[in-house]
């Protein structure tokens, strides 16, 4: 399994807004994407306009080829993208260690 990090900044005062279109967003392609296996999506307390979404996909390649490659990644965007204060940073992670 690999966690998609991505650390999102949006627009000032664009939080409720955000906050439908990210739902929305992950729901209409993210979620019906090949080898999506689950996410969640934090938001920041002392820096309200700091999101950060974990997505769990089955490989590498399933987000970075078969999602980022494909229609659903534009219309994604789409939907989020105009929020953006900046570029979102996005990184990978294997597992290392873990407590449930």
């Amino acid at each position: 399994m690999i966690l998609e990090l991505a650390d999102i900044r949006i627009q000032p005062g664009k939080q409720a807004e955000f906050d439908a279109a990210i739902t929305r967003g992950i729901a209409l392609t993210i979620a019906k994407a090949k080898g999506y296996l689950g996410h969640k999506v934090q938001k920041g307390v002392e820096a309200p306009e700091r999101y950060v979404l974990m997505v769990n996909w089955a490989t590498l390649e399933n987000h970075t080829i078969d999602f980022r490659e494909s229609p659903a990644f534009t219309e994604w965007r789409g939907i989020v993208g105009p929020f953006f204060a900046s570029a979102p940073q996005v990184e990978h992670f294997s597992l290392l260690s873990a407590s449930d």
